[in-house]
């Protein structure tokens, strides 16, 4: 009788300190379901404000390009490709660019080495502008359109003979 009365005792006792163990473990996943919402709407606001950035850059992307007023520079690229660049003075933060019967115009994207990097996110192309050349990538598929390309000028200075080197220095280098 008595193993019967401590075992009926030690199920009663098990049971009042498991009922609110099994409260508090189910609240928490409560809790944890009620902040999931405010993740998503907090997800979902940002996304709003990535579209909402990326249709103003795609509207202006949109925009005509003032061909009239701007200085056009044409560029010949490897493979026989060409490039007209349109650059107008009083706006530094955009360009024209006429690549295979399309006229584009594309942003000025900042850059940390100094080249000009120009983009267009609604045709997925990026240009890219050094001092020696210049380069059309398509960044949807990842791939150099054209590359080479140089304006009349950077070709004349391609072109132009390099100093010669002096035999001597040559001689005195080998010794």
């Amino acid at each position: 009788m008595k193993s019967v009365f401590n075992a009926l005792l030690l199920g009663v006792a098990l049971t009042a300190f498991a009922a609110p163990a099994m409260a508090q473990a189910t609240a928490k996943p409560e809790g944890k379901a009620q902040s999931k919402p405010k993740a998503k709407a907090k997800a979902q606001k940002k996304a709003v404000k990535e579209d909402s950035a990326d249709q103003a850059q795609s509207t202006d992307d949109d925009k005509d390009v003032d061909v009239a007023s701007s200085s056009a520079i044409e560029m010949q690229c490897a493979h026989g490709d060409k490039v007209t660049v349109y650059e107008n003075a009083a706006d530094n933060s955009h360009i024209g660019m006429r690549w295979k019967k399309q006229l584009l115009r594309m942003h000025r994207v900042e850059t940390t080495t100094g080249a000009n990097r120009f983009e267009s996110k609604r045709h997925g192309l990026v240009w890219i502008g050094i001092p020696a050349k210049g380069m059309l990538l398509d960044s949807k598929r990842g791939l150099q359109v054209a590359n080479e390309c140089r304006s009349p000028e950077q070709l004349a200075a391609l072109a132009a003979p390099k100093e010669p080197v002096v035999p001597s220095l040559l001689v005195e280098a080998r010794k």
